[in-house]
């Protein structure tokens, strides 16, 4: 069978970039890619969540940072999508969605690199490192690459290099 994604909507979700005081973003390695795929953190919005306090939730669950730890920022001025590849069409998010509709936030982190967790319950990455902007651009699985580079952009007067 074959799925029309035109048919499904977008999942919404947040994403998370993490800067440190260098202008250096927080990337992850995924546990489950099956290429070394680094990301920011993102995840899915629950009923009735806002998207800043998703954003929160998220930065909290994925890499052990609280809110106390980090300094808001910015957020992207409009809603960023991507859609999945045909391969993962069907597979991911039990079939209910074409892709993501993502808002992204921008934190400096004001805490230490010790305070950072990945070691959670439910972990998402299994290692993690700073790296400059264009780097975290060629990191990411080549079907999110647009989105990163529409963060970037936005995000790009408080980032390094």
């Amino acid at each position: 069978m074959t799925i029309d994604p035109a048919t499904l909507p977008y999942r919404p979700c947040v994403g998370i970039t993490l800067i440190n005081a260098k202008g250096e973003i927080f990337a992850g390695q995924r546990l489950d890619a099956t290429v070394a795929a680094w990301q920011m953190p993102q995840g899915g919005i629950d009923d009735g969540e806002k998207p800043r306090e998703a954003a929160y939730r998220e930065l909290w669950e994925e890499t052990g940072v609280t809110a106390d730890k980090v300094e808001f920022l910015s957020k992207t001025a409009d809603w960023v999508t991507y859609d999945l590849p045909p391969e993962l069409l069907g597979k991911v998010w039990g079939g209910k969605y074409r892709g993501q509709k993502q808002k992204w936030f921008l934190f400096r982190f004001t805490g230490s690199d010790a305070d950072i967790r990945i070691d959670s319950e439910h972990p998402e990455f299994a290692r993690w490192r700073w790296i400059g902007a264009a780097e975290m651009v060629a990191s990411i699985v080549p079907f999110k690459r647009a989105v990163y580079q529409a963060v970037v952009a936005e995000f790009r007067p408080h980032l390094a290099p």
